[in-house]
């Protein structure tokens, strides 16, 4: 009777990985890689995170998770992401890290964990010259989700909610809105568009304190040593210069 060879052996003649093959008689392969963190972004929120022309995720948020993740040695895999669900995605653990400035609002610190403040948010209202969210039948354009749509619907203003920043604009071009209420940051990168230049637009910072101040990359509760190690990176790339010099490529003014 012939000898049998062992199972490695005789996938080893056919010419086909061993690793490969035991990997899907097992079962499949892994959903993540061990060293890869999944990263959730904005897609056009510019100039926090934007497409390149290359079709690529950058911006001050994208270049911050991607050097965070260099500095803790793993992995980044971006996938796009939305305000209104970016808690739920990382309190069910689809994603590691949104890579969006996240104000701590109860909420928030609930459900998820909030990393070390890596830029300063502050709000602000963008309408015509004399026109402000209070007055009555003003219609106020947020972000679903967002710490500013969050703060209308408790002052009771009239909200029209859209799904992201890039939607904003559209809502005052065509007069479905009067105004809108975003993080200035966020505002900059509106404002060079053209056609809502022409609106002659005035731009006023919020004082409440529920729209401004740290804000931070949003971490899975499912993975607390998560935050501990992107609180140390973060703190390494303020003393290294590499936070700087993100600002300097997307900022004209310092926000951390």
């Amino acid at each position: 009777m012939a000898e049998l060879k062992p199972l490695s052996a005789r996938i080893g003649r056919l010419g086909l990985p061993v690793a490969w093959l035991c990997l899907v008689l097992g079962g499949g392969f892994p959903a993540q890689a061990a060293d890869e963190l999944v990263v959730g972004v904005q897609g056009q929120a510019p100039p926090m995170s934007f497409r390149d022309a290359r079709g690529d995720y950058a911006g001050y948020s994208v270049d911050m998770a991607r050097a965070a993740c260099k500095e803790m040695g793993r992995n980044c895999r971006f996938v796009p992401l939305t305000i209104a669900g970016a808690v739920d995605d990382l309190r069910q653990g689809r994603i590691d890290i949104a890579a969006i400035s996240l104000l701590p609002t109860p909420e928030r610190r609930a459900q998820i964990l909030l990393a070390r403040p890596y830029v300063t948010s502050i709000s602000v209202w963008v309408a015509r010259p004399g026109l402000l969210p209070e007055q009555t039948g003003v219609r106020v354009a947020v972000v679903q989700g967002s710490a500013q749509a969050r703060f209308a619907a408790q002052q009771q203003w009239q909200r029209v909610e859209v799904s992201t920043h890039s939607e904003l604009p559209g809502l005052l071009q065509q007069g479905r809105a009067d105004g809108l209420l975003a993080p200035m940051m966020t505002v900059i990168g509106l404002m060079k568009d053209p056609s809502l230049q022409a609106l002659n637009l005035s731009v006023q910072p919020r004082r409440e304190p529920e729209l401004s101040g740290p804000a931070s990359f949003g971490v899975t509760p499912l993975k607390p040593e998560l935050k501990t190690q992107l609180d140390a990176a973060l703190e390494r790339l303020e003393r290294n210069g590499v936070y700087d010099r993100i600002n300097s490529q997307y900022l004209s003014i310092r926000v951390n």
